[in-house]
């Protein structure tokens, strides 16, 4: 019965995905929809790959939300979850003998949870025996010799260490058997040999280091194999699939196995499901499947592997569906890995890099549904595929250089407050007398810097409106552009002097405060050395990345924005240290400076104003400082404790959303670009009144052209009144304004 039931559900699954491929056969061949587009169904609609499967209705029958997930081949639908018993149970008992701890329904037995240290006494009818999560050690010889009709047997997550040879004799008809999850060391020859029709066997999470030549003896009608985690070396002897002819499925994930060759796997000729993920292979000879002719899922994901002969997958291009190399630190892929595989649905590549992709890669797999890259630019390769993951890096989107609307919006809106705010300031310090002109032109010299920030951010900007709708397309030749590496050069300079001449900046204002009576103030000619260092040192740090490109790798152009914020696996070592001296070396060292030295002038100031004998002028002007230290301190803490977190957290390889950086390059970066033309300048004492007394002249003389052309105005009105013959006397003839009242002079 389970037999034809586990049948029919194949037949049925195969049915579903023959009709599926046949689906997207038609729709690769659909004339009216052109390429990267997909039919609604049986609907003449067309909609964009970027559409499909987003979990948005876009068509109007919904067929673009249809056949999502990636179930291609029977090894999703067959055992999904093996542990779980799924019986509809009917009332009654028709055991005579059971625990009163337990439940019984019928033949069926569960004693889950209750605390057992040995097999209980059953009656000999029970079919099925549950004895999960308890405290059994060891399985005797005569354990289940009582038991001849038992079908299912569950003893996983116990405390098993022993299983004698002869434990599991007499169960001719037991079928499904789970020892996972104990702490099974070995298994005797023949320990399985009575077990003729025994069709699934989980023995993962266990300490089997090795398994013996005849460890499986006797499992002639096994299909389902799992040996999970359990620290297996090598591969069971090639004799293992001998003494098991039907086995399709082999479960070999998170071992310790390091060779994989042809000769191991040559006599599992019926294996459709093979499973080698997280072990430490290194290298797959070209003939390893030849014999492996029934395979439809290969999962070879987290290895070890570097290379790939070209004809690897030849022997299998008829009958695999679902292949996974992901996470490989494969060199190359070649353009002729996949020329075979004409039936593949799912093809995962996630965390590999292909700096050769190129479109014919993927166009001969004319039935894949499915694909998986390690970034989304690479989806515009795959045209063809309706499903492409990920479809976004959270900054980018297959649309738009900028995923979020928010986002397009903020970046014109960072681009104006930053440019206008920093040259408003410039215009005004160039109009107005300064107090200090070597601290104006140190002003200064910081506003044209942040305003590069802004340049910066207004070109992200201009760029995401080229690419508006097709970003995607364009999304490596993007990333690989001078251009892209001309704006993210422009926002690390631009980073890296702000934060050294604050630093100059603070050390300045320290020494003047904490010291007032030292002769430690630079001069003109010192502070044109300072500055133009800082630059210096500000140009190397952003162009050293840019001189040599196989120790950097594309630097600026790891995402959409071209700022190298977050670290990834694929970033080069070279890169990542530099990464780590810039953002958590100088900037980190620069922040702390500006905090303590910040702390040390306001405790000066507190410490020095206890002398003074106002006390109401005292405390007003100590809140004012201390409000304006405050801001300062809290404003380089907000735009630089979010990065130095991003950074470490990058670099713990912790898995941080692409969002979360695109916002802190957006808003987070700019901040002290766009707060310091208040802080260092719109909120001093000096330049308000400054202000205020240019404005006062400007209002003065604004009234003065307004009072002297209505006196004109006056004038002309007089003499067009007057008769023609009339002649004006002497003493009522115009004066010059100017030379009689010296206000107007």
């Amino acid at each position: 019965m389970d037999a034809a039931l586990l049948l029919l559900l194949l037949l049925i699954h195969l049915t579903h995905t023959h009709i599926k491929a046949l689906t997207v056969a038609g729709s690769t061949d659909e004339a009216s929809c052109p390429l990267g587009h997909f039919p609604c169904g049986n609907v003449s609609d067309c909609l964009p790959q970027a559409l499909h499967c987003n979990g948005v209705k876009d068509c109007p029958n919904g067929a673009d939300e249809r056949f999502c997930g990636d179930n291609n081949g029977w090894a999703d639908l067959f055992g999904q979850n093996p542990n779980s018993v799924n019986l509809i149970y009917l009332d009654g008992c028709f055991l005579q003998e059971y625990p009163e701890r337990c439940i019984c329904i019928q033949t069926v037995v569960e004693c889950v949870e209750v605390d057992l240290h040995d097999v209980p006494q059953l009656s000999p009818n029970v079919t099925w025996l549950s004895l999960k999560n308890n405290q059994i050690r060891a399985l005797s010889d005569t354990t289940f010799s009582g038991y001849p009709a038992l079908e299912r047997l569950f003893l996983q997550n116990n405390s098993l260490q022993l299983v004698s040879t002869d434990a599991f004799r007499g169960l001719h008809r037991l079928k499904k058997l789970f020892l996972n999850e104990n702490k099974i060391s070995s298994l005797s020859p023949g320990v399985f040999r009575d077990l003729h029709q025994l069709e699934w066997l989980m023995l993962d999470h266990n300490p089997l280091r090795i398994l013996s030549q005849d460890t499986f003896l006797g499992l002639q009608s096994l299909t389902y194999l799992s040996l999970v985690n359990t620290s297996l070396q090598q591969l069971p002897p090639p004799s293992f699939c001998q003494n098991m002819p039907n086995l399709g499925w082999l479960d070999l994930d998170e071992n310790q196995i390091q060779t994989l060759n042809n000769s191991m796997l040559r006599p599992c000729r019926n294996l459709e499901v093979l499973y080698l993920m997280d072990n430490r292979i290194r290298s797959v000879p070209e003939n390893t499947f030849q014999s492996l002719w029934k395979l439809t899922d290969l999962n070879l994901s987290g290895n070890r592997i570097r290379e790939l002969p070209k004809n690897t997958f030849k022997s299998l291009s008829r009958s695999l569906i679902k292949l996974n190399i992901s996470h490989n630190p494969l060199v190359k892929v070649y353009p002729c890995h996949f020329n075979h595989l004409t039936n593949l649905q799912s093809l995962a590549l996630e965390g590999i890099e292909i700096p050769e992709i190129q479109t014919k890669m993927f166009l001969p797999i004319k039935n894949l549904t499915h694909i998986y890259f390690l970034t989304f630019q690479y989806c515009s390769y795959a045209p063809h595929v309706r499903s492409c993951k990920p479809n976004t890096d959270g900054i980018s989107s297959f649309e738009d250089l900028l995923a979020n609307v928010v986002l397009r919006v903020s970046v014109w809106v960072m681009a104006f407050i930053t440019c206008f705010g920093n040259l408003f300031v410039i215009g005004m310090r160039s109009l107005i007398r300064a107090e200090n002109n070597l601290h104006a032109a140190c002003i200064k010299v910081l506003c044209c810097a942040d305003c590069l920030m802004g340049v910066y951010l207004f070109f992200v900007g201009v760029f995401d409106v080229k690419f508006r709708g097709q970003y995607n397309r364009h999304a490596l030749f993007w990333m690989e552009s001078v251009e892209c590496r001309t704006i993210g050069f422009l926002a690390m300079l631009s980073s890296e002097v702000s934060v050294l001449l604050l630093t100059y900046l603070t050390l300045e204002k320290f020494l003047v405060i904490v010291f007032p009576f030292s002769n430690l103030r630079p001069g003109k000619r010192q502070t044109v050395v300072v500055l133009a260092s800082i630059w210096l040192v500000g140009f190397i740090i952003a162009a050293v990345p840019l001189m040599n490109e196989e120790v950097f790798g594309n630097y600026y152009g790891h995402n959409g924005v071209c700022f190298p914020l977050h670290s990834d696996r694929q970033e080069k070592p070279a890169a990542r240290g530099f990464s780590i001296g810039i953002f958590l070396g100088l900037n980190l060292v620069a922040f702390l400076v500006i905090f303590f030295s910040y702390s040390s002038m306001f405790y000066s100031i507190y410490k020095t104003g206890i002398n003074a004998t106002d006390l109401r002028s005292r405390l007003h002007r100590d809140v004012a400082v201390a409000n304006r230290f405050f801001f300062i301190v809290f404003s380089d803490a907000l735009c630089w404790i979010p990065i130095f977190l991003v950074k470490i957290l990058s670099l713990l390889q912790v898995e941080i959303p692409g969002t979360i950086s695109s916002w802190v390059v957006i808003f987070i970066l700019p901040i002290n670009s766009a707060l310091n033309p208040i802080v260092y300048t719109l909120t001093t004492s000096f330049f308000r009144e400054q202000v205020e007394l240019l404005l006062c002249r400007w209002q003065r003389r604004h009234t003065l052209k307004k009072d002297r052309k209505s006196l004109t105005s006056s004038t002309i009105f007089m003499e067009s009144s007057r008769p023609l013959s009339y002649q004006q006397p002497a003493y009522l003839q115009p004066v010059s304004l100017t030379a009689a009242d010296p206000r107007y002079a």
